[in-house]
């Protein structure tokens, strides 16, 4: 069962919301609280796109098994070369290597872009151990952890910061980097 990855369109959004929301409602993996309506993940959807960002889709055997989207890091221009990546899979394709080829395919095009870091916020999970063991075998560092910072089901949630440095030796950025004048919702 090899994932079968494009690029996600509007058609996609009711899958994504939907296996986003089970998160939501379930899971830790997101401190949202109350799922967002299928208009609001169009919104966030449309902000990706409007940065030129990837937001990709997986699929098994023809059926929705995961999304993995690209978000500016933080606001600010000086951090332009950076991006966030949020990766979400179907509990029916974990162990089958979506998590994996979404994560390999957002650093691809974060780094065909000219970015230089591509940052990943993992919170406490019952699977947070496989997403920090999934980062660490792409090449990202832990950074830090943000301890209980998230009051999620009566428990404080602790956020592990792992971090994927595309150009060590420091050398100066290779193009503009993002336009972070458009914002994100």
């Amino acid at each position: 069962m090899t994932p079968l990855l494009r690029d996600a369109d509007e058609r996609d959004l009711a899958a994504v919301a939907a296996l986003y929301g089970r998160e939501v409602e379930g899971g830790t993996a997101t401190f949202e609280t109350t799922p967002p309506t299928l208009d609001e993940m169009a919104g966030r959807f449309a902000a990706v796109r409007r940065h030129g960002l990837p937001w990709l889709v997986a699929e098994i055997d023809g059926r929705f098994a995961g999304y993995a989207y690209a978000s500016p890091f933080r606001p600010r221009p000086a951090y332009r070369y950076g991006v966030e990546g949020s990766i979400y899979v179907e509990e029916a394709a974990r162990g089958h290597g979506v998590g994996r080829a979404l994560l390999a395919a957002l650093i691809a095009r974060a780094r065909a872009m000219g970015l230089r870091h591509v940052i990943g916020a993992i919170s406490d999970s019952d699977t947070s151990a496989a997403s920090i063991a999934l980062h660490r075998s792409l090449g990202f560092r832990q950074a830090g952890v943000y301890r209980q910072v998230g009051w999620k089901f009566e428990r404080w949630l602790d956020v592990t910061l792992m971090q994927l440095d595309m150009a060590p030796d420091g050398d100066p950025p290779s193009g503009p980097g993002l336009d972070l004048t458009g914002g994100l919702t």
